[in-house]
């Protein structure tokens, strides 16, 4: 693949921090992650909600959504997964640039890869939040089939089964779907965010 030469990064005069000021709060990524079923999505949806309804500007990245077109061209390759969560991380870069709370909600089961996106953003800018899950807790719930699939051959590399997930070692933030209702998950990112001056 060729690579983009003759490029200069193009400053704006309206900073980050200009964006955060009119919005009235600051912006990071919550990047959720953990085994298939473990919660992310709805966990993301319900915290983006909680949130919006403080007035705080937000957009989720979704690991299938974002399937459906940025990446659609990435299959589940250990290099694939790598190329996958590499663009989201710069994605999320930019919007949390634009002052926006992103939440992403990735399997991302490579820590190295976590760790990448990590040094993309500032200080305070990446939040890990691991939705913590276990693996029989994940199978029964099994909401799209796909521990069905993988467990009977259909499905190769499936993480948890024949593809590792490993686990953060340092998040920010664990949140146990499987000891606690959603509402108290979703109260717990919401008090990490409060008592860590997210939220104003």
């Amino acid at each position: 693949m060729m690579k983009a030469t003759n490029i200069v990064w193009q400053n704006s005069i309206v900073t980050k921090e200009d964006r955060q000021a009119l919005n009235g709060h600051k912006s990071a990524v919550l990047w959720f992650t953990g085994l298939s079923g473990a919660g992310k999505s709805t966990l993301s949806v319900e915290v983006e909600k909680e949130l919006h309804q403080r007035g705080i500007r937000t957009y989720i990245l979704d690991g299938d959504n974002i399937r459906h077109g940025l990446n659609k061209n990435l299959g589940f390759s250990a290099e694939d997964r790598k190329e996958n969560i590499r663009r989201i991380g710069e994605v999320s870069k930019l919007m949390v640039d634009a002052g926006i709370v992103t939440l992403t909600a990735f399997i991302s089961p490579y820590r190295e890869d976590r760790n990448m996106v990590r040094q993309l953003h500032g200080e305070k800018e990446f939040v890990e939040i691991y939705v913590k899950c276990s693996l029989e807790e994940c199978e029964r719930r099994d909401p799209k089939g796909l521990y069905k699939k993988a467990r009977a051959g259909e499905i190769k590399g499936f993480t948890g089964i024949d593809d590792p997930y490993e686990a953060p070692e340092n998040p920010e933030l664990i949140v146990e779907t499987d000891k606690q209702t959603l509402k108290q998950s979703v109260q717990q990112v919401i008090t990490y965010l409060e008592k860590n001056g997210y939220l104003n």
